[in-house]
């Protein structure tokens, strides 16, 4: 490793072989989107440090691999002590860097990834990592080098679903944050370092997706991609990593259907409904951004929304009674402003918010909260992923036609119904989805998580997220 280039840990330095590595890429600023000021800058790596990156990550696969699944279950345990430890400082970061409210970064940003990193840990431990089948053994081995790519708008959460698991099945990683929010990821980096994680183990890379996310699916040392983004960044990576015959797993983008059925509660399914589609400021792909209600239940709907709206506090993010903050970026605002203008264009019924900044606030990427009824299934604001605190209402007839509507896009990633129990299993069962959420079931971290048609392909968390990152072998005599 070139010694001129090594600099003290956190500067803006990409994260190999153990050590901080400044390397001689552009610097890209990281911008806080609350008050559009520069808050750091990082280098954007060259074709010769992922190179490097991915040697250290091939270099320490035979011995990280031949480990005890035990002692990687140890590691990873220490690992979610440290975070734990960290978590303060971890979620102001993550507020810093990408605008989410400091109570939502706590809870949401910082309390899950925890809990996905123990609940991780409890799967790799009951895990069968050889069985017999005739006169077959079946072992699993890990896959070997991989290249786990992430958004910004979970940049914890995102980094440890892919991470860890890779890590437990004995693989070794290479990270590629988000350019928007690349500070979290070198926080971890230090901190599993902290945890013991062997040098070489866990390498990170920054910079965007065209220039290092491509580096790396392309590389020929690589063994698996694991993206998380748009689906059109998702489409590219696949492109990439073709030539090399490599894994390639995609959690893209979604449109969640949230099913109200005649029978259900209408003020939990208002309230539960809203908060999953702002929450994180309607930046996950996992939004219910759709509410689907009766068409005569409706207008009593639209009422509850309205009112339950005024209850949100738009502002910033780092005071604790603000529950929207700012959109990553300036050209997120941009683009999800540009969704809103097109809703009305369209002739949807707006019933709260609309285009343009709220009145108190003239700078940050902010966005008015916005809900829109009488909407057309076939529109672009009930089509297109718009990531951002918009909630669409959709008038349906019956089953059938809820069932159509919230199968008629080309998204799988997850859904909701809420009403009585028996009816919404039922048509729990009928979505093209991965994951439904019946009447406001809490989160499993052990369940896989994943989608249908154009979210994506395989599985993370759970059993399932650790399958990805293992290979089968079986040993015949």
């Amino acid at each position: 490793m070139n010694e001129e280039h090594t600099v003290s840990f956190p500067a803006p330095a990409h994260w190999i072989d153990g050590r901080a590595v400044e390397g001689a890429g552009r610097l890209i600023e990281v911008v806080n989107p609350a008050d559009e000021s520069v808050v750091a800058t990082v280098r954007e790596a060259t074709a010769a440090d992922v190179d490097l990156a991915v040697r250290a990550a091939r270099t320490a696969f035979p011995e990280w691999a031949a480990t005890t699944p035990e002692h990687r279950s140890s590691i990873v345990r220490r690992l979610a002590g440290a975070l734990e430890r960290h978590r303060e400082e971890l979620a102001a970061v993550i507020t810093l860097e990408m605008g989410a409210p400091i109570g939502f970064s706590r809870q949401a940003q910082v309390g899950f990834p925890i809990a996905s990193v123990l609940a991780a840990v409890t799967t790799a431990e009951q895990f069968e990592w050889s069985e017999q089948v005739g006169n077959s053994l079946v072992v699993r081995e890990p896959i070997g080098v991989v290249a786990a790519i992430t958004p910004w708008n979970f940049p914890l959460q995102q980094l440890v679903t892919k991470v860890v698991p890779a890590l437990l099945a004995g693989s070794t990683v290479v990270h590629k944050p988000s350019e928007l929010s690349p500070l979290s990821a070198r926080l971890f980096a230090a901190i599993a370092g902290e945890a013991g994680l062997p040098d070489g183990v866990f390498n990170m890379v920054q910079g965007t997706g065209p220039v290092v996310g491509e580096a790396l699916s392309r590389h020929p040392e690589v063994d698996m991609v694991s993206f998380t983004g748009s689906t059109r960044a998702g489409r590219s990576v696949s492109v990439a990593a073709a030539g090399t015959v490599k894994r390639v797993a995609l959690e893209l983008g979604g449109k969640a259907a949230h099913i109200v059925l005649p029978e259900a509660d209408l003020d939990l399914a208002v309230t539960r409904g809203l908060a999953l589609a702002w929450a994180n400021a309607g930046q996950a792909c996992g939004a219910y951004t759709r509410l689907l209600v009766p068409e005569h239940l409706q207008p009593a709907v639209v009422d509850k929304l309205r009112a339950a709206a005024e209850e949100y506090v738009v502002g910033d993010p780092a005071s604790q009674d603000t529950r929207i903050g700012p959109l990553a970026s300036e050209t997120q605002r941009r683009r999800v402003d540009g969704c809103i203008r097109r809703g009305i264009a369209d002739g949807a019924t707006l019933v709260t918010g609309g285009p343009g900044r709220p009145a108190d606030r003239t700078t940050g990427a902010y966005v008015r909260p916005t809900v829109f009824a009488d909407v057309d299934p076939a529109s672009a604001i009930a089509q297109e992923e718009i990531f951002g605190p918009v909630l669409v209402v959709i008038p349906y007839t019956d089953d059938d036609h809820a069932v159509e509507i919230a199968n008629g896009t080309i998204y799988g990633l997850n859904g909701a119904v809420t009403g009585d129990e028996e009816h919404a299993m039922a048509i729990a069962r009928r979505l093209r989805v991965g994951q439904v959420d019946v009447n406001g079931g809490p989160h499993n971290f052990q369940a896989p998580f994943g989608g249908y048609k154009q979210s994506g392909n395989g599985r993370e968390m759970g059993r399932a997220g650790l399958e990805e990152f293992l290979e089968t072998k079986a040993i015949t005599r």
